[in-house]
């Protein structure tokens, strides 16, 4: 957030991740943290913590397992702002929640809730809200999806990751366990 009140949305933390875990070596944090939805949280303290870490291996590596997805969530959501347009950054980012919302079970079908409003949008996208109505227009008109009353359809997935350009590898969905010895 910069001081004028102009912002930008770098992160979205979905039910079950892990948010901040970093803090526990930095101590403090640079940002701010703003919910859209009422939230349960559970602080889990550096005293707790750091016995736990000592004591399991799968545990450290869970930790740097997700602490690695994030930097690759990052770095696609660093590729959006430069590289792609304002039609496939909204088709990507609404692919990308749609995804790990559907890997959470939070999916009905071809739908979900999606609180996330046309200014949010544009803090996440670095677009201006007018763009982000127009572009959300365009998705509408080619069938793409369907938005309203805080909730996202999407009639045809593949087609939206096709034209958003959409591959979910860097979301490593399913692997977080492959690696981990269950007895570490």
């Amino acid at each position: 957030m910069l001081e004028d009140g102009r912002r930008q949305i770098v992160g979205l933390i979905l039910p079950g991740d892990v948010c901040d875990a970093h803090n526990y070596v930095l101590r403090r944090t640079d940002h701010g943290i703003h919910a859209l939805t009422r939230m349960r949280v559970a602080e889990v303290t550096r005293e707790r913590l750091e016995p736990a870490l000592d004591h399991s291996t799968r545990l450290c590596r869970a930790f740097w397992w997700m602490e690695l997805v994030g930097a690759a969530i990052q770095r696609e959501w660093t590729l959006n702002l430069g590289q792609r347009s304002a039609f496939e950054r909204i088709a990507h980012f609404l692919c990308e929640t749609f995804v790990r919302l559907e890997a959470l079970g939070m999916t009905q079908g071809d739908s979900c809730d999606f609180p996330i409003v046309q200014n949010d949008l544009a803090d996440i996208t670095g677009l201006t809200s007018v763009h982000v109505n127009r572009t959300l227009q365009d998705l509408r008109r080619a069938g793409l999806i369907s938005l309203g009353s805080r909730r996202l359809t999407i009639p045809d997935l593949p087609r939206l990751k096709d034209v958003a350009l959409f591959t979910p590898e860097y979301l490593h969905l399913g692997q977080e366990g492959s690696q981990f010895d269950a007895n570490s």
